[in-house]
């Protein structure tokens, strides 16, 4: 599944996390981690324009990403192997054609950041990097509880769409990795319930969706024990993002593998709503799978 792992860093506490789960994952799968700085000369500069700055100026710049690649790499501790590189450039662009020529299997980043990598919060870079790459994409934030870079419990959301399905691999070779239990999740959205005259009632709407729900979530937990693993399936009644983040927090979820689209079932699974939420405040990390990737 994995056997290139792409990790930009800008050295803050977010992408740290993001590269300690990166390690995870490669040592498991046998993949090799490249560290990745961007030397963000024009945002550096602030108003004066980076062709015109001096050479000693992109230079200072450019040493920068590459003392923070450097600790970055040393993380990996001979658990994987590991390469570095440093490119120059809009951190968010470069990113994204850096993983794209280097036809990585993921990326894994931090959802917040700090200057160095100019720019790296969620609410621009991550979020660019998850709506324009086809790879998949782990994001992962600092947070107070201790890191947990080995998995017992991961949790797929599902609506049955072949979009949320492009996460369900995935999903299940982490599990497999790690030997975990695999969660099919499904919320029935009641915000989509509709009302009206010549509107099916919404006890049938319900029953409907939540029959639906419960088919998305035995196809997943199926393909799950087919491949040896032990799965579980839970269909609630509610709001998806918060729900999903409650269940993270009461299953003891190690991390969520979800689809970039969706549709009604656990309406809205796309970006601008429920999987960015999810990225944005989920205490583990995220692995947000665009429909289109084909491995």
């Amino acid at each position: 599944m994995y056997e290139t792992i792409l990790v930009p860093t800008d050295g803050s506490a977010h992408a740290e996390r993001a590269a300690r789960h990166a390690v995870s994952l490669a040592e498991a799968f046998g993949a090799t981690v490249t560290m990745l700085g961007v030397a963000d000369v024009g945002g550096a500069a602030g108003p004066f324009d980076a062709g015109g700055v001096s050479g000693e100026f992109r230079e200072r710049v450019r040493g920068e990403s590459e003392s923070v690649v450097e600790a970055a790499a040393a993380l990996v501790d001979d658990r994987a192997p590991v390469e570095t590189a440093v490119v120059e450039g809009d951190p968010a662009e470069a990113i994204v054609d850096y993983a794209d020529e280097g036809e990585f299997d993921a990326i894994a980043m931090g959802t917040h950041g700090r200057r160095g990598l100019s720019r790296l919060v969620f609410g621009s870079v991550a979020r660019y990097v998850v709506r324009h790459t086809t790879r998949p994409v782990l994001t992962a934030r600092e947070t107070d509880a201790d890191p947990v870079t080995e998995y017992d419990d991961v949790l797929v959301p599902t609506d049955g769409s072949d979009a949320a399905e492009a996460a369900v691999d995935h999903g299940i070779a982490v599990a497999d990795a790690f030997d975990a239990t695999l969660h099919a999740f499904h919320v029935v959205d009641l915000s989509a319930m509709t009302t009206g005259s010549g509107v099916e009632p919404p006890t049938q709407q319900l029953e409907r969706y939540t029959e639906a729900g419960e088919a998305a979530v035995d196809a997943v937990a199926d393909r799950a024990r087919e491949a040896g693993l032990d799965a579980v399936t839970s269909v609630e009644h509610g709001f998806p993002s918060a729900d999903l983040l409650d269940y993270v927090d009461e299953a003891g979820v190690d991390l969520v593998a979800m689809g970039t689209h969706g549709r009604t079932g656990i309406d809205r699974v796309l970006l601008g709503s429920t999987t960015e939420r999810i990225l944005s405040r989920s205490p583990v990390p995220v692995l947000a799978v665009h429909p289109d990737d084909t491995e």
